[in-house]
C-alpha cells in the first residue's frame, strides 16, 4: 500500500516517479505559482508538473529553489507546446524550458498534444534528449491508443508516461489497459474534474471514510495505478490533497467508482483538438 506523499512508482527505465504531484495549469507566473510550489514541496510533495504553454516555468523554477529541498529529491515535468513541435524546434523549445526553470536536467519531458504530422518527429527529438542525458524520462500527453501505437511502431523508445484527462467520469479503461500492457505509466490531469465533485456516490464514500470527495478521487487514482497531479494554489487544499495515504478504499468501492464512467470530458478530445 502507498503510505506517504513521497512514495513513487517505477517507470520502465527504472526512474522513480512520485504517485502524487502538484499541477500548475492556469496558475499565474510570479508570486502565485512560486508560493504554490513552495507550499507543496514544504508539505512533502516531490513532483511538480508544468508546461511551456502554462507560461509559468520561471516561477516554478524560483519556487523550487526557494523551497530548500535538494534537487535530486524532486521530480520536475514540463512539456513541449504544439507550435514548437518538429525535430529542431522541439530541441530549441527544450532549451528554453530548461533555461526558464533554471534546471540542468528535466526529470520528465512530454509532448503536450499529438499534433498530426509532427508528433513522430517531436518524439525523435525527445529520444535524442533522453540519450544525451538532458532528461531522465520521456513521454507523451493526451495520446489515444492509436497515437501510442503509431509512435511505438517507428521508435526505439516506448514512452514512459502518458498524461491524460482521467477521473471517475472518464476512466479510459481501454487506454489504461494498453498502457499497462506496454509498461507506460498513466498519469491523470484534471483528476478532480475541474471542481465538478458533486456526485452522490463520491459524497457517500467521503462520509463513510471520513475524507473529502477530492481525497476519495485522488486515492482512487492511485489504487488504480494512475499517477495524479491535482492543481491548487491554496496551501490548505494542497495539504488536504496530500492526505490520502492513511486510508485504503475497498475493492468494492473502487469498482463502484469505476462504474461511474460516462466517457465525459471536461477538456478537449485529442482527436478533435484545434491545433
Amino acid at each position: 500500500m502507498t503510505q506517504q506523499v513521497s512514495d513513487s512508482t517505477t517507470l520502465h527505465n527504472g526512474v522513480k516517479m512520485p504517485w502524487l504531484g502538484l499541477g500548475v495549469w492556469k496558475t499565474k507566473d510570479g508570486d502565485e505559482v512560486i508560493q504554490a510550489v513552495k507550499s507543496a514541496i514544504q508539505t512533502g510533495y516531490r513532483s511538480i508538473d508544468t508546461a511551456a504553454a502554462y507560461g509559468n516555468e520561471e516561477g516554478v523554477g524560483i519556487g523550487i529553489k526557494q523551497a530548500g529541498v535538494p534537487r535530486d529529491e524532486l521530480f520536475i515535468t514540463t512539456k513541449v507546446w504544439n507550435a514548437d513541435q518538429g525535430y529542431d524546434s522541439t530541441l530549441r523549445a527544450f532549451e528554453e524550458s530548461r533555461k526558464k526553470l533554471g534546471l540542468e536536467v528535466i526529470d520528465l519531458y512530454l509532448i503536450h498534444w499529438p499534433v498530426k504530422g509532427k508528433y513522430k518527429d517531436t518524439w525523435r527529438a525527445l529520444e535524442k534528449l533522453y540519450k544525451d542525458g538532458a532528461v531522465r524520462a520521456i513521454g507523451v500527453s493526451n495520446f489515444h491508443t492509436h497515437h501510442l501505437k503509431d509512435v511505438i511502431s517507428e521508435s526505439e523508445t516506448v514512452p514512459m508516461v502518458n498524461q491524460v484527462e482521467y477521473h471517475p467520469l472518464l476512466s479510459q479503461q481501454e487506454l489504461r489497459s494498453f498502457c499497462n500492457s506496454n509498461q507506460i505509466q498513466l498519469e491523470a490531469w484534471s483528476p478532480l474534474m475541474q471542481g465538478n465533485l458533486d456526485n452522490p456516490l463520491i459524497s457517500e464514500l467521503a462520509a463513510q471514510y471520513g475524507k473529502s470527495p477530492a481525497q476519495i478521487i485522488l486515492r482512487w487514482d492511485i489504487q488504480n495505478g494512475v499517477v495524479t497531479i491535482p492543481k491548487s494554489i491554496n496551501a490548505n487544499r494542497i495539504r488536504e490533497n496530500s492526505e490520502i495515504f492513511d486510508f485504503t478504499l475497498s475493492e468494492d468501492d473502487v469498482a463502484k467508482i469505476n462504474s461511474l464512467n460516462k466517457n465525459q470530458r471536461f477538456g478537449p478530445d485529442p482527436d478533435n483538438f484545434n491545433f
